[in-house]
């Protein structure tokens, strides 16, 4: 089981084509991964090592006097915007100039690595000869053999089942986003619980718990979900009554990586474009059940609240999800085998049992945990949702492609270990791909470029800085030599609240500061008036600028995607053709000559 080499081969004689090609194509993925995760190290260490030019993060280091407004209603405190100084160098790493090339890189990345695993598998499985193997025909075969009375299914379309079936799977949806909103007021409720503890370290870190409680309640959910989102899903294919296996296989696998889409990525959806700019701004919050105030991004960014979250759910699921993988199973085992029948020790025994090794071998198989028809269906669907992980947001945390490289040097010899030491052996199922998996993939690459368009352009604060840097900063004046573009971006993306505008101006704290001095204005992120508080000239230059950076990047990410995917699918196109014509070419040549 040589699996860092050259790992089909020995688990297609074992466990046959199936198994083998999933091996095959984790360890081309897991090659790969190191790839995209070079640059992202890099990104990293340059976003460290340029702490000290960063002009932004100077300026909110070194403002003491800039008053910020408070985070909630009751007991509140004002606090000075350079208690943020951490989290906003923290945010540098992965928010500076070079996130958008490497997000525009992972884009190409997950081109080239699908169209390369293509030739990769056209060649594995023109060598095994099954380029021209057709899946359905041959579950209709062995349906047959194994049932020679059986009545074959012949294709019937229901409108009333599918319209029934779309429905319930619509309403499940529902409730999973339903699920992504009750993590949102959990957060709003926590804040203010923080806020108001009597640990002083918690009220100064209300937020940040929140965002760090709420993301383990979501691996929570997850967890709980999972299972549900499969028994919906099979119930669900159940209404279809589709004809084959492999049909049945492909249904469910689309329901159920839906489901699972919607189960891990709609609180990340809600943090990376809807917070902070649904909730209002000070004198006119919006609130949940008209008391507790909808919660806003981190003070240092909101892409930090989603860098957070991110990091905690892989690190969770990449270790205790892990954990209990294979603890379970192999505790399963420990627990039966003190039950198992015990073998005779005659020598008449032996005898047998040396001409029958065969036997043992299926008795010891047969003692282990049980297998099912989608035990390598889990292998695929975690696979996917960490590939969703490593691509969709991966310009808010670009050591996803890491934390997967490291995960999957462990995966690909658990999973092994699993099949053979653990398990039963799965009966051996031809295949000549990876089936429906491939164009999960496709539409996964394509999410992840619209995705990362809008995290740059919406979440991060990479288009701000670029209009008051060619449009507002020193730069665009003559005399700036020495200066940095970016001198007074911190103030200038603040605006000014009076404080005796606040709604419930009586039930907050004394409006003072360290020094004693009374505040009457607060700052706050955002482009609105002091007057009337209705948005500036800025709000609208900046809104623009995002919607041009994003349609342009959507385009150019685009098209270069599709432009690789054209010139790497030309290789493989003659490659298999290639292929099938040899294997052709030599059936004719024994049919005519015979065997030598």
């Amino acid at each position: 089981w040589r699996i860092s080499f050259y790992v089909y081969l020995p688990f297609r004689m074992y466990f046959g084509e199936k198994v083998a090609l999933y091996f095959a194509w984790l360890r081309w993925y897991t090659y790969v991964l190191l790839i995209a995760a070079v640059p992202g190290i890099i990104l990293v260490i340059y976003g460290f090592m340029s702490f000290s030019s960063s002009q932004v993060s100077q300026e909110i280091c070194a403002a003491n006097t800039t008053i910020m407004c408070p985070l909630c209603d009751q007991k509140c405190p004002f606090w000075p915007l350079s208690d943020t100084c951490t989290y906003a160098k923290l945010t540098h790493l992965f928010d500076n100039e070079g996130t958008v090339l490497f997000a525009i890189f992972m884009a190409l990345w997950a081109t080239v690595y699908l169209e390369l695993w293509k030739r990769q598998r056209a060649k594995v499985v023109s060598e095994w000869n099954l380029y021209w193997w057709d899946e359905e025909e041959d579950d209709v075969a062995l349906e047959i053999i194994s049932n020679p009375d059986c009545d074959i299914r012949k294709y019937q379309h229901s409108y009333v089942r599918t319209t029934i079936m779309l429905i319930l799977f619509a309403l499940m949806i529902c409730v999973l986003i339903g699920i992504a909103q009750a993590l949102v007021v959990y957060r709003v409720v926590v804040t203010v619980l923080f806020a108001h503890s009597n640990s002083e370290f918690f009220r100064e870190r209300a937020t940040t718990m929140a965002v760090v409680t709420g993301a383990v309640l979501h691996y929570l959910s997850i967890i709980i979900m999972s299972k549900v989102n499969r028994h919906v899903a099979e119930y669900l294919c159940e209404l279809e009554k589709p004809r084959t296996f492999s049909e049945r296989e492909k249904n469910f696998t689309v329901k159920i990586f839906i489901l699972q889409f919607f189960t891990h990525f709609s609180s990340l959806i809600y943090i990376a474009f809807f917070l902070g700019r649904i909730n209002g701004h000070p004198g006119n919050y919006v609130r949940v059940a008209g008391k507790w105030r909808l919660e806003e991004c981190h003070p240092s960014g909101c892409l930090l609240d989603l860098f957070i979250q991110m990091a905690i759910i892989m690190t969770l699921k990449q270790t205790l999800s892990h954990f209990q993988e294979y603890l379970v199973p192999w505790l399963k085992n420990q627990w039966r085998k003190p039950f198992a029948k015990p073998r005779h020790d005659s020598k008449i025994h032996a005898e047998n049992s040396a001409q029958d090794q065969c036997k043992d071998d299926w008795l010891d198989n047969y003692q282990l945990n049980e297998v099912s028809a989608f035990s390598l269906f889990n292998e695929f669907l975690e696979m996917m949702i960490q590939y969703s992980f490593t691509t969709i947001f991966v310009a808010a945390f670009p050591l996803a492609p890491l934390l997967a490289f490291f995960n999957n040097l462990i995966e690909i010899r658990y999973d092994a270990y699993k099949m053979v030491k653990l398990q039963r052996r799965m009966v051996p199922r031809k295949a000549k791909d990876i089936g429906i998996w491939l164009q999960v993939l496709e539409a996964i690459g394509i999410l992840a470029v619209i995705a990362n368009g809008l995290v740059i352009s919406i979440t991060s604060d990479f288009i701000p800085m670029q209009v008051y840097k060619y449009t507002l900063g020193p730069c665009t004046q003559k005399n700036d030599a020495g200066t940095d573009c970016l001198t007074g971006y911190v103030n200038h993306s603040l605006s000014v609240f009076s404080v005796q505008d606040f709604e419930n101006r009586n039930e907050m704290s004394d409006p003072t500061d360290s020094m004693g001095n009374k505040i009457t204005h607060c700052r706050y992120r955002d482009y609105r008036n002091s007057d009337d508080y209705s948005y500036t000239i800025e709000f609208w230059h900046v809104f623009a600028a995002r919607l041009v950076f994003l349609i342009l990047f959507e385009v150019s990410a685009l098209g270069r995607k599709l432009y690789v995917e054209g010139r790497l699918w030309q290789s493989p196109h003659r490659l298999v053709w290639g292929a099938g014509a040899l294997h052709l070419l030599e059936d004719a040549s024994l049919s005519v000559l015979g065997p030598q």
